[in-house]
């Protein structure tokens, strides 16, 4: 799946979608991959360069995109991050880093208002990040 089809499955727009490539997906993972990391225009970049814990927002967006996937196919619908734990990081930047990152999101648990997914963000042989997120869905209203 390319930049465009994942930017319609996403709530971000323009340059905030950070993935360029869904690789495989199925019930309970998804692969993505993201050259953004390395482009000046990355919104998330900082006169210093890009932040390796920007690599916690790919894997987000993994997250949504894998939830976009499993429901009607559409648009994700609102989430909000509400917890990471066991956040590792092993580079200082993104932006330094030549490679694709390589995005890999398991979901570990999931109702209708939550999902917990384990994250990895690779480069290279660079493991930037490995995390589990905790992503709460918006509540539908009823009239």
């Amino acid at each position: 799946m390319d930049k465009d089809a994942i930017c319609r499955l996403l709530p971000h727009a323009g340059a905030m979608c950070l993935l360029d490539e869904i690789v495989a997906w199925d019930a309970d993972s998804i692969h993505c991959r993201a050259h953004s990391h390395l482009a000046a225009d990355n919104p998330l970049r900082d006169t210093r360069g890009l932040h390796a814990l920007a690599a916690l927002e790919y894997g987000s967006q993994g997250m949504a995109a894998h939830g976009a996937l499993l429901g009607t196919g559409g648009p994700a619908p609102a989430g909000y991050l509400a917890g990471v734990r066991d956040l590792q990081l092993s580079v200082a930047r993104l932006d330094q880093i030549a490679h694709p990152l390589e995005i890999r999101a398991t979901r570990l648990l999931s109702d209708t208002l939550s999902s917990i997914y384990d994250l990895q963000v690779q480069a290279g042989e660079h493991d930037v990040l490995r995390a589990r997120a905790t992503v709460m869905l918006q509540a539908e209203t009823q009239r």
